[in-house]
């Protein structure tokens, strides 16, 4: 079952601005003004995307001087790959019942 966490989790991924942020960090940290550069966006709007992230607990940062430095946090995406596992656990047992109430209405006939 999803979870009110998983919900705001998938809700921040939604947003492609943030998905891009999240993508970008699997190759390792970065801080905010690396992430914006190739944002069509301020500074501070890519700030506040990643406020997003980091409220939900799939990024984390920490502020050295002036510079905040980005880094994701695995065990969030971790909890999304296992609800998205489970989705498809669940559908895929519909859709075998489902071919199997078929095949048995298609040999009654």
């Amino acid at each position: 079952m999803t979870t009110t966490t998983d919900a705001r989790t998938f809700a921040a991924l939604g947003d492609p601005t943030r998905l891009e942020i999240v993508t970008r960090l699997t190759a390792g940290p970065a801080s905010v003004s690396e992430l914006a550069q190739p944002l069509p966006m301020s500074l501070r709007a890519v700030l506040k995307h990643v406020e997003i992230l980091e409220d939900v607990g799939i990024v984390r940062t920490v502020k050295t001087g002036r510079v905040r430095e980005c880094r994701l946090e695995p065990k969030a995406l971790d909890r999304a790959t296992q609800c998205i596992d489970d989705l498809r656990t669940r559908w895929e047992r519909r859709i075998d019942r489902l071919e199997q109430v078929l095949r048995e209405e298609g040999d009654q006939r």
